[in-house]
């Protein structure tokens, strides 16, 4: 009898660490993550289901207990779970009917941090990401050099890049080539 392998992904990141005195770059935890589509009348009960309240207003996010909800648009939102939760069972357990896919492996994301993190992002993000336009809990569907990334503000010095695994390595390329030239 064949002896049966299971395939492990190795996050794609794994050990790599960029930045300056001013700015850290760093490959966030595997987490899990769902691509989630569901109508206004189904926002409460998948709010239910899932733990964390769906936020309804563009560049907003929620969290709870380890769990992330990203406003995409008005029907749509990106849902992160650190803990090792099933993203997709909660949302088959909500009764609504909506459109749920599981993303974990197309996903992941790049923790950047420090004082000079606006500037680093700026180098390759167009947006302005001042506290004032982009406050702590901002989030934006948006481009980085020539990708398409989720750009989430966690606190006033840090922000959580989240792109296609394929990518990767290109952004955090560009985000230790611009941390570099920020702190020259």
């Amino acid at each position: 009898m064949a002896e049966q392998v299971q395939a492990i992904r190795r996050p794609v990141l794994q050990g790599r660490r960029a930045g300056t005195a001013s700015v850290r770059i760093t490959p966030a935890e595997p987490a899990g993550r769902v691509s989630l589509r569901a109508g206004a009348g189904e926002v409460a009960a998948l709010s239910k289901s899932l733990g964390v309240k769906l936020p309804v207003k563009p560049k907003t996010s929620a969290s709870a207990k380890g769990r992330l909800a990203f406003w995409l648009g008005p029907d749509e939102w990106l849902l992160i779970d650190e803990t090792g939760g099933d993203l997709m069972a909660d949302c088959a357990a909500s009764g609504v009917v909506h459109s749920a896919t599981d993303v974990s492996h197309r996903n992941t994301a790049i923790l950047v941090s420090g004082p000079a993190v606006e500037d680093v992002l700026n180098a390759g993000c167009p947006q302005d990401l001042s506290l004032k336009t982009f406050p702590v809990g901002a989030v934006s569907r948006t481009v980085f050099g020539k990708i398409e990334i989720v750009l989430y503000r966690v606190d006033e010095e840090t922000f959580r890049v989240e792109c296609w695994r394929s990518f990767a390595e290109y952004a955090f390329g560009l985000l230790a080539e611009a941390a570099e030239e920020a702190s020259h």
